[in-house]
């Protein structure tokens, strides 16, 4: 014990690992938080329509969010630190930032509220009226969101490149924690919508106590905007990085969309399905994505072979740490079921349900981060386009496996056609990284 004291002490000297070993133990906290959240949810939802038309309500406000405004956040930060390193302006540059994040939320707001009808049409189609009125009723409530995630999303980012990692993650128990509450106390008086209402107050909590600390530490320079080459550089690199994310999110948008042509209760059951893998990518990637970033970004401008081989080795140890995992997490799969949300209106036939869903997708979850880190590498390098090109391709696939997977497999087919999917698309990401590798050591 003493040795391995001793060891984890001298590891944690290293800022980046210390940062690591930081933002791995709050997201942490965060995930049982969630999970404890999702048992009350369960508990007292089951799987019926008020989970499925939350998540259809939450889907289309997080699209936008995970395509543009967290496409344009990963762009900042790198581009951002050049401009630190250069002594620029970095208050014209957060200035150009904020702007374009509220004209994306703004706008996007806008479309959301006129198309909504043609929206549900699309994707959740055949249901009852009262289901179409609940998620409208919930997207109302959850649509404001959309500006707090955006300047929220920046600010993060602002923390992170100062280091103040347990700030940045530490916000993500707020909205927890104000959903719990409202479970416990409110769902009388709420009813069905409790959930939209959850969601919109612990977002501004959450935004409150982001901006409380980066007013704190001055964090945030406000001045007028003026385009320089790195935020032209930004700027250039935005289409392909959206496309990406656009993509990406498409593949998740896609599969919600299939899960709606089945009976009442699939959209929750692989959601459900989905939060033991989703739990450990987001630990993975929180740890090291969110500190890999800015550290990549850095390291790339100074020693490009050093960053590359630096790369290769976290991708190693994290595949190999990963893969013991997910071999374990799926043998007790429907025990970890079971004891998380077998309860109340959540039924045994509902933990065999979601525990081979859990199963399928536990599959992917180490090709799955190893994608994830390197994506995080060739943002630091503003290699976007790359990145668009495998997101459609990825997309094709997707779709054309959704179609001959749920004919013969329902939900379990979404589910290995997602699997399938990520462990190509890793493959990809991983050969070209590695050539660009070759090609500047010759």
């Amino acid at each position: 014990m003493k040795t391995l004291l001793k060891i984890l002490n001298e590891k944690l000297h290293n800022p980046v690992l210390r940062s690591m070993f930081i933002v791995g133990v709050i997201t942490m906290l965060v995930k049982a938080l969630a999970f404890y959240k999702e048992t009350i949810v369960a508990g007292a939802f089951g799987l019926n329509e008020v989970i499925d038309t939350f998540i259809i309500a939450s889907l289309i406000p997080t699209f936008v969010n995970s395509v543009f405004i967290s496409s344009l956040t990963n762009l900042f930060i790198p581009n951002y630190i050049i401009e630190l390193k250069n002594e620029g302006n970095k208050a014209s540059f957060q200035s150009i930032v904020f702007i374009m994040v509220f004209l994306i939320s703004l706008i996007s707001a806008v479309v959301i509220l006129i198309s909504i009808d043609g929206i549900l049409d699309i994707i959740y189609p055949n249901q009852p009226e009262e289901n179409y009125q609940l998620v409208k009723d919930q997207l109302y409530v959850i649509l404001p969101c959309l500006f707090l995630w955006g300047v929220s999303i920046v600010v993060s980012g602002l923390l992170e490149i100062e280091n103040r990692f347990l700030i940045s993650t530490a916000v993500g128990l707020i909205p927890l924690a104000t959903m719990i509450l409202f479970l416990f106390y409110l769902i009388d008086t709420l009813g069905e919508m409790v959930l939209a209402y959850g969601t919109l107050a612990g977002t501004i909590l959450a935004f409150i106590y982001l901006l409380f600390f980066a007013l704190k530490y001055k964090q945030i320079s406000l001045g007028k905007p003026e385009f320089n080459r790195n935020s032209r550089q930004m700027l250039k690199q935005l289409p392909p990085k959206v496309s990406s994310g656009f993509l990406s999110v498409m593949n998740n948008f896609i599969d919600q969309f299939f899960a709606g042509q089945l009976v009442v209760g699939s959209l929750a059951a692989l959601n459900y399905g989905n939060r033991i893998p989703a739990f450990f990518v987001a630990i993975v990637i929180m740890s090291l994505g969110n500190v890999l970033l800015p550290h990549f970004s850095r390291l790339v401008n100074d020693d490009l072979k050093g960053a590359y081989q630096y790369l290769f080795k976290i991708l190693k140890w994290m595949f190999l740490a990963v893969l013991v995992f997910s071999i374990i997490a799926g043998i007790f799969s429907e025990l970890i079921i079971e004891l998380w949300l077998e309860r109340d209106q959540f039924t045994s036939e509902d933990t065999a349900k979601v525990a081979l869903i859990q199963q399928i997708l536990l599959i992917h979850v180490p090709f799955y981060l190893c994608t994830l880190v390197l994506g995080k590498f060739l943002t630091s390098l503003n290699l976007n386009t790359f990145m668009a090109w495998i997101s459609f391709f990825n997309l094709l696939i997707n779709i054309i496996l959704n179609v001959i997977l749920i004919k013969y497999y329902g939900v379990y087919g979404l589910a290995l056609s997602t699997t399938l999917v990520l462990i190509i698309s890793s493959c990809f990401y991983f050969g070209y990284t590695y050539r660009n590798y070759k090609k500047i050591q010759t």
